[in-house]
């Protein structure tokens, strides 16, 4: 019997969509009249960062009366080494306190992009009078002449900088902050535990085993989120400034999370980003060093991830 070309056009949809609906369908079946997944999420849905970011989530305005004295421009002297157990070699100024970089400087060529408040917050550190102590590489001290015409260490060629509320040594407030600043590293790099897969999972004392990022930071889902038929995030513009994104990881580079619809998909701005059973994960801004969890519960709506993409201690509505 010859198959017309609709019949056999209608056949290949089928398959196409139980294909798709079978890698990513959600835990329940899906309700009859849904929301738009496509609306970005009210401000109440996202929350608010954590204690310690200020005023601003990206850049970690803070108070300038909570400024601490020894976070301010004064000169780095002789840089060391400390181990931090969270964040791994962690380079530090004379009076042991840590440095910062901004993901939103560059290093090729270095430039830095902190001026104003944010400057405040973050104290550049003067690349005068600075050497190198054990631990730390003397080729990759460099400087970057600021906006101001003052000259700013760089490490590894990124522009380095102290926080504010960082008082005493080997305080690491700063870590995470924004999503946007990070513990230099003796390289130049982001200070974090060498050899973290991409994905894995930690056992949370309160949460039971939850993903964790390449840098040990909490992952989280979305409950405005869709996962089928295929994945559609609901969190956009400001909201992604304290739920950033996390990017595509390769199946091979995760430990402990479900294998089963791990995959990443393309976002309506062009950008990448990683689900866990097909869901969409997130970092919060608000957690500002590994083991963190303050984005649990966030406004109802963001909860911890498990190992088999479900939220952690979201009501039962899926």
């Amino acid at each position: 019997m010859k198959t017309s070309w609709r019949s056999a056009s209608l056949v290949v949809s089928a398959v196409a969509v139980l294909a798709l609906t079978t890698a990513c369908g959600q835990e329940t079946t899906p309700p009859a009249s849904s929301q738009n997944v496509g609306a970005t999420a009210a401000a109440g849905d996202y929350g608010t960062a954590g204690t310690g970011l200020g005023t601003g989530a990206e850049s970690g305005t803070a108070d300038a009366g909570a400024a601490g004295a020894g976070a301010q421009a004064t000169a780095a002297g002789e840089l060391s080494v400390s181990t931090n157990a969270e964040l791994g070699k962690v380079l530090t100024d004379s009076a042991g306190l840590t440095l910062y970089r901004f993901d939103k400087d560059t290093a090729e060529p270095p430039k830095t992009n902190c001026e104003g408040d944010c400057a405040t917050t973050w104290p550049p550190v003067p690349a005068d009078d600075v050497s190198a102590g054990a631990g730390v590489d003397k080729s990759q001290l460099g400087e970057v002449t600021r906006p101001d015409g003052t000259k700013q260490l760089t490490i590894g060629g990124w522009p380095a900088y102290r926080y504010a509320k960082d008082v005493n040594a080997g305080d690491t407030k700063g870590q995470g902050v924004g999503g946007t600043w990070y513990a230099l590293a003796p390289d130049g790099k982001k200070a974090t535990l060498a050899d973290l897969p991409g994905l894995s999972t930690r056992e949370d004392p309160e949460l039971g085993e939850i993903v964790v990022d390449k840098n040990g930071m909490t992952v989280y889902r979305f409950m405005k989120d869709e996962a089928w038929p295929e994945p559609v995030s609901a969190c956009t513009d400001a909201c992604l400034e304290k739920w950033p994104v996390v990017a595509p990881v390769a199946n091979d580079d995760t430990k402990g999370v479900q294998k089963k619809g791990l995959m990443s998909f393309t976002r309506p701005d062009g950008a990448k980003q990683q689900t866990v059973n097909c869901w969409p994960i997130y970092t919060f801004a608000g957690d500002k060093a590994p083991g963190d969890t303050n984005g649990q519960g966030v406004g109802g709506t963001w909860y911890a991830v498990a190992p088999d993409g479900k939220p952690i201690g979201a009501p039962d509505k899926e």
